[in-house]
Parts: C-alpha cells; structure tokens; sequence
C-alpha cells in the first residue's frame, strides 16, 4: 500500500514531523512492505513555518521577536521566490503563542501581539510582496493592537499592554493607522487560519477563546467590553465602507477571521488582510491533492479530535482532500471525543485514539512518541493487506 501520513502538532508533546516520524515508525513495525509518505501539517498554529519550509524550495530567515510578556525570543520568517515575486510566510505563534508562557503567566488581559509586528515587518524589510501569516494557538486577546503599535499606529504604552488596556483607548492613540495602511499598499496580506468567528459576542474571541488561554469568566467579560470599545474608537478613526449591492456597513470586526488568535485577524484585516483557510493554505502550498490522488490510504492525527477539530482544522481538511478523490482517510489523535457519526459525516473511514478511556491518558502523555507509534501499529496491522 501506498499510504501518507499526515498529521497536525499533537499540542504540547509532539510536532507535526515528530509525530510523523512516530507514525510512520509505528507503522513500519507491522507492516514493513507499506510504501509511506510523510506530510507534516499545519492549521496555521504552532509549527506552521516548520511545516513549510520542509516542503517548500526558500530561504528560512531568522531573526529575534518579543513574546507576549515583552520578552526576547526567536523567531523565523519562510521567503520564498515565485512568478508574483517574494512570498513570505510568518508564524504568529513564535511571537504570541500560548506555549511560551508559564502556566501562572497566562493572563491575556496583559498579553500583547507586539512580537507579531516584528515579524511582519522583518518579512516587508526582505522584500515580501505577499505575506502570509499563520494564526493559531495565541495566548493573546487584544484585538492585534500590540501588532498595530508596533507598525507605527500608535504608542506601544498605550496599544501594547494587552487587551484590558483597550478600554482606554482614544482617537489619538490610533493616529498612525492611514500611515501603516499605506506601507501595505501593494502587498497581499493573507490570513491563515482555521477559525472564522468575528472579533466580539458570543461567538467572539473574548467569549469562546479568552478562558482557554488563562482568563477568568470576570476578565473575559472586560475583554469583551475593552475590545468593544477599541473597534468602536477605530470606526471613528476609519468609517466602515458600505457595500456597493446593499448598503451594509462592512464593518471589520465582523469579517470571518477578526476573532482568529485573540482578535489578532481584526487588526490585520485594518491593515487590508483578507483571510483564507489556514489548512487549506498549507494544503495548496505543499501539492496534497497530487500526493493523495496516487495514494491508498491517509492517516492523519492531532492532539485531541473534538469539536473544534471539525471546524477547519488539519484532521478534517485532510478528510476533505482525500474523499475528493476516493481515498479513505482514519485518524490517530491522542484522544477523540467525537462520536462515530459525526467522524463519519466529516469523511473519516475510522479513528482510532491513543487513549481510549480517560485513565489511559497520563500514560500517553508520559511517553507521548512510544504510545503513538504503538498504537499506529495496531491500526496498521487492522488496515494494510500486508500484515495478514
């Protein structure tokens, strides 16, 4: 058989490659005749950059950012060179990502996407005429204001302190932001990302996201309120056009997307983004519909397969590519609470967890790489012809 394997991160114990590599070994123990392809995905989180510049003819830049503390850490750019010119992919997670903060340093009332900015702009320095920037995974919620600041649209004192700060904001703090505006013109702002909620209510950064990322129910309710009053500063600094069919006020905070990575999608959409699907964008850039189409079988996996997972992240975009063609996908995530149907209904043949009952869960996160490998073993010896 001919089989890919092709996994996302399993967030916070293995890389996309690593668990790749851990697949693969695992699937080779049982069915050593199999003809395996690995292809590291990515969302637009964690690993993004990684993922591409293993697949991707560039140059990998790196450089130093900020975290969402303030704090210096390292960061890589990937530049690559088409028909249109530079492209430059960036990886919002180097610089805002929930990984790099201690647990008792997770507060996104304090935490700013300043660092983001750094990168953005070390990409424009290269020479990027199109970049692309993967959201995912931020430890952030303050509406991508610490980005703005850092591009010149006002002071870092008052747009990079995080998102409760926001609530302070004034028309002066914004003052820079027809400027940063320009220096875009002419660059294709693209974003990457698997979540398309808007930047405010129920389905908001500040309601959905904000608790995950070390909020209380109290400050989510601020920031909901603090970054309410930011977009509502900036539509008096730069009005909402209309829509020329309807007349609807086409207003940035509602775009899909603006909710992405703690509201980090609204601020780029103020710089002209417009957004796309992040695993669709990794899919396109490393030819996945060619590598599936000779292909027997898919196996991809995550950390834990729930209902996010079935809303544009890396497990059900691969599902997608595959059916397209006819091959049967399965999943190996670390855990699944989704039901049979619902993976089914989302074009997956099977899933098959590492830990199928919560008490087997510490175990698998103890040696996350040996459970991996041993349980895509099993599913190997279920699925290739040349085990039996």
């Amino acid at each position: 058989m001919d089989v890919i394997i092709a996994p996302d991160c399993y967030t916070g114990t293995l890389t996309a490659s690593q668990a790749a590599a851990a697949m693969a070994d695992g699937w080779a123990r049982s069915a050593p005749h199999d003809r395996l392809t690995l292809v590291p995905l990515s969302d637009g989180g964690p690993g993004f950059v990684d993922v591409l510049a293993d697949n991707l003819e560039g140059e990998v830049l790196a450089l130093v950012t900020t975290d969402p503390l303030g704090r210096e850490v390292p960061g890589t750019i990937l530049l690559t060179t088409g028909a249109a010119g530079r492209t430059a992919y960036v990886e919002s997670a180097q610089a805002a990502g929930l990984h790099l903060l201690a647990p008792d340093e997770r507060d996104p009332t304090r935490a700013t996407t300043a660092g983001v900015g750094t990168l953005l702009l070390a990409a424009l320095d290269a020479g990027a005429r199109r970049v692309v920037i993967g959201l995912g995974g931020s430890g952030t919620n303050d509406a991508g204001a610490g980005l703005l600041a850092t591009l010149g649209v006002g002071p870092a004192s008052r747009l990079a302190r995080g998102g409760l700060a926001l609530e302070a904001t004034t028309v002066e703090d914004l003052a820079g932001l027809d400027a940063a505006r320009d220096r875009l013109k002419g660059v294709d702002l693209v974003i990457a990302s698997d979540v398309d909620s808007p930047l405010l209510g129920l389905k908001g950064a500040s309601a959905v996201f904000a608790q995950q990322k070390g909020a209380s129910e109290e400050d989510a309710q601020r920031l909901e309120s603090a970054l309410g009053h930011f977009a509502s500063v900036v539509s008096r600094v730069r009005p909402p056009a209309r829509d020329l069919l309807t007349g609807t006020l086409l207003k940035p905070e509602r775009e899909p997307g603006a909710g992405a990575a703690g509201g980090l999608g609204y601020g780029l959409h103020l710089l002209g983004a417009r957004r796309v699907s992040g695993v669709e964008a990794v899919l396109d850039a490393v030819g996945f519909t060619d590598l599936v189409a000779s292909a027997d079988l898919v196996v991809t996996g995550e950390g834990s397969f729930d209902w996010q997972s079935l809303s544009g992240k890396v497990v059900v975009g691969v599902a997608e590519a595959a059916s397209r063609v006819g091959v049967p996908a399965i999943v190996v995530p670390g855990q699944s609470l989704v039901g049979r149907r619902e993976a089914m209904a989302a074009g997956l043949s099977g899933v098959y967890a590492v830990a199928e009952r919560p008490d087997q869960v510490a175990a698998a996160l103890a040696d996350p790489a040996a459970r991996l490998a041993d349980r895509t073993a099993r599913v190997a010896r279920t699925w290739s012809p040349s085990t039996s």
